[in-house]
């Protein structure tokens, strides 16, 4: 399973060439997913209706995965215990917790978002 951040599924959908060139090495039978949090965090920037109906459409493609209740009190713990320290972002703990949960890695370019979670594995997928 491969887990994207927004900013890597957002240069997918805005067709930025080297993220294009990557995803199109990847093998056909990777099951490609977002994080529920990542999904209502791309729906929050459409700024008109054919916007979500394109982002609509580009997620049929995509498994979207959401934390189990116990998931969610070890985010909960992970943002009490960071969220002063480092800043951390309410979302990017979610969808770190998603990665932890499912044992991958998460592929981001926003690293600074979640080097401080413990265990998570990040990948930059391609060079920007």
């Amino acid at each position: 399973m491969i887990l994207l951040d927004s900013d890597v599924f957002i240069d997918l959908l805005r067709e930025y060439p080297p993220a294009v060139t990557w995803f199109d090495s990847l093998d056909d039978t990777e099951t490609m997913a977002l994080a529920g949090f990542v999904v209502m965090e791309l729906l929050q920037g459409c700024k008109n209706k054919s916007q979500q109906t394109k982002l609509q459409q580009a997620l049929t493609y995509y498994e979207v995965i959401w934390l189990s209740p116990d998931e969610c009190q070890q985010a909960l713990e992970l943002f009490s215990q960071y969220q002063l320290s480092h800043n951390a972002g309410l979302i990017d703990v979610l969808v770190g917790q998603t990665a932890l949960m499912l044992n991958v890695p998460l592929y981001t370019f926003n690293l600074k978002h979640y080097q401080f979670i413990p265990g998570l594995q990040t990948i930059q997928p391609y060079t920007k």
